[in-house]
């Protein structure tokens, strides 16, 4: 059991030996528990050099080992959830070498990458998608006559999505020769432990049992009666005694286990025995999150992600100017204090309650509190359903998981104007998780639906009043904010609402007109300094302020719009859509996130990559105007 995190590289040889899963399978099988503690130390000290996902990779080395060692990977494909735990599975595959990049601008990717590494079956970043593409695998392997195997490794969270289930009962009705394997790193599907289960999974998992099996049923069949169906739930409840296969059973998959997913003697011939088996097939595992680190263990939540650990400097550092709250507490803070005024307030979340801010709330308020699991659809008809009935919902949830519930926000939500508030988080990039978890399209896909009033605002107090703002409409709102602290604005107790579709002009100058949707104000104000020009801090996309930007068209050669967000369909284009429909004649510049996924580094590194910095967007004025000129110069 280590307790610390090593700040020296140790030594693993074994390891060291391993640059690929072929490497790994030539050892014997005695082998594989050095090397699973010769991983677990150096993946301890790889995550506290670099920081990122910590406690779901320390429950899974034995299961990567396992994985490797029995399958003839990437030729058999092996598909992660989410992949916040593929760390182990990226030292194994080759690259333990530039674990020191890990979700750094050029380096490796925090999450499974196609483009990264041919080990990488299929990208992730979302929960829920593993069963579906490891079937769809599966059925190709069926349809070109390969004799390759595959493998979705799913978490007991990840179950709880409504997809996981679709593509389980697809699997079925298929009869895929496909193995799932639930990593139930919470027990919240069974307790079942000891040698008992373990006795019956490793029978049920055996060759020579499935063989009985598969020759009894036969035999049987040709008796009068119904032995078969007797001998079956036989079987069932034989089953029953010792582990939750029911449900899994009669979804159609052979459910085995559950097992310990840290004993490498259970793990590797019971997947031994599984590859082989005709069907669909179920394993289920019992692993301990954080597995190896004592902290880890005692805290999962804590340690579920780590920052960069750094060496005690000689000196001590400077004392730093103390950072504003971050803008999930400002959420947080909001919504509990809404909550004592507004007994109708309910705060939903599809398990990301920590994430949100919500934590304060889920304890005052545990009576309003509805965690509905991975489930963004259900959570938001879950909304509608309340709103129907006179409650205040709160949806709080990250910009890039509010597209999976995109038809329910349309037609459950928007085409009924319920009253439904969403707290829109992790808008814009969001640094080392890189594009699965940006919230770069909200801005986009939000404007386009009726009845959605949609909110950008610039700081944190803008954020507490324009939430306030969003709530007291009668209808569907959605207050975006980014990911981490603001520009530490002072945030005003008392509660007001805005203006609804107003904007406030910061800053006046000359030629120049920056209309600024979000938390780029501050850089939008450094380019105006060196530019002298007007800026305005929009903070509505919808309905847009249309007054001002008419004012400012007619009094301005340049209109700069400025968004994190993508430029196609977002703040820029509803300015465009309205100078074009009242025919006025001014240059337009629209900044914002490029028509590309913007890959993982810091959120500064990439803003400025982006060219949403202050530098960027001078430079991108800059550029504009000498473009204009030069066009205007040009002979006719």
């Amino acid at each position: 059991m280590f307790k610390e995190i090593p700040l020296q590289r140790p030594k693993t040889p074994l390891l060291d030996s391993i640059r690929s899963p072929e490497d790994l399978r030539a050892y014997d099988e005695d082998s594989l528990n050095e090397v699973a503690r010769q991983l677990r130390e150096y993946m301890l000290y790889s995550v506290g050099r670099t920081g990122g996902h910590f406690g779901a990779g320390l429950g899974v080395v034995e299961l990567t080992l396992a994985l490797h060692f029995v399958y003839q990977t990437p030729y058999d494909r092996l598909v992660w959830d989410v992949g916040h735990q593929c760390y182990p599975h990226k030292i194994i595959t080759g690259r333990r070498d530039q674990m020191h990049t890990m979700r750094m601008a050029g380096g490796l990717a925090g999450f499974p990458k196609r483009a990264e590494s041919e080990y990488d079956t299929f990208g992730v970043g979302h929960s829920s998608t593993s069963i579906s593409a490891a079937l769809g695998m599966a059925l190709a392997a069926r349809q070109k006559g390969e004799d390759r195997r595959t493998v979705a490794v799913i978490g007991d969270g990840a179950m709880t999505a409504g997809m996981a289930f679709e593509a389980i009962n697809h699997a079925a009705h298929c009869n895929a020769n496909m193995l799932v394997v639930l990593n139930d790193n919470q027990m919240s599907i069974s307790k079942n432990e000891g040698g008992l289960n373990t006795y019956f999974s490793k029978i049920w998992a055996s060759k020579v049992y499935n063989n009985i099996r598969s020759g009894g049923k036969e035999i049987l069949a040709k008796l009068p009666g119904n032995p078969k169906e007797l001998v079956g739930r036989l079987e069932e409840y034989m089953k029953g005694m010792v582990a939750p296969a029911t449900l899994f059973e009669e979804l159609g998959f052979n459910y085995i286990g559950p097992i310990d997913g840290h004993d490498l003697d259970v793990l590797v011939p019971t997947i031994r025995n599984m590859r082989d088996l005709e069907g669909p097939q179920l394993l289920h595992i019992i692993t301990r999150k954080g597995k190896g680190f004592e902290p880890a263990e005692l805290d999962p939540i804590g340690y579920h992600a780590i920052t960069k650990i750094e060496p005690k400097p000689a000196q001590p550092k400077a004392v730093s100017k103390p950072k504003g709250p971050k803008y999930q507490k400002v959420f947080g803070d909001w919504l509990c204090d809404l909550a004592v005024q507004d007994p109708l307030l309910v705060g939903i979340t599809p398990a990301m309650g920590e994430g949100s801010g919500m934590v304060e709330f889920s304890e005052r308020f545990a009576d309003r509190y509805y965690d509905v699991a991975i489930a963004e659809q259900h959570a938001l008809t879950l909304a509608a359903g309340m709103a129907c009935d006179g409650l205040k919902p709160v949806v709080a949830i990250y910009s890039t998981f509010l597209q999976r519930g995109y038809d329910q926000l349309i037609h459950d939500i928007a085409l009924q104007d319920l009253d439904v508030t969403f707290g829109i988080d992790r808008a814009g990039l969001v640094g080392e998780d890189g594009p699965t978890h940006a919230g770069a399209f909200d801005l986009s896909y939000l404007r386009c639906i009726p009845n959605m009033l949609v909110i950008a605002p610039s700081d944190e107090n803008e954020t507490r009043q324009l939430l306030y703002t969003g709530y007291l409409h009668k209808g569907p709102a959605a207050i975006r904010y980014p990911r981490g602290t603001g520009p530490g604005a002072v945030i005003e107790r008392d509660m007001r609402a805005l203006p609804i579709g107003k904007g406030v002009q910061k800053r006046e100058g000359k030629r120049i007109a920056i209309l600024s949707f979000g938390t780029l104000l501050p850089a939008a104000m450094a380019a105006a300094e060196r530019l002298n020009a007007s800026v305005a801090d929009m903070r509505f996309v919808k309905p847009l302020d249309e007054a001002l930007v008419a004012e400012l068209a007619d009094s301005h050669a340049l209109i700069v719009t400025l968004e994190e967000n993508a430029i196609s369909g977002g703040a820029g284009s509803a300015v465009n859509e309205f100078l074009a429909r009242s025919q006025r004649q001014v240059a337009t510049l629209n900044v914002g996130l490029p028509d590309v996924f913007t890959d993982h580094g810091s959120h500064t590194e990439m803003l400025s990559a982006c060219g949403l910095d202050a530098e960027g967007i001078y430079q991108s004025i800059c550029a504009c105007l000498n473009a204009t000129e030069e066009a205007l110069a040009a002979p006719r």
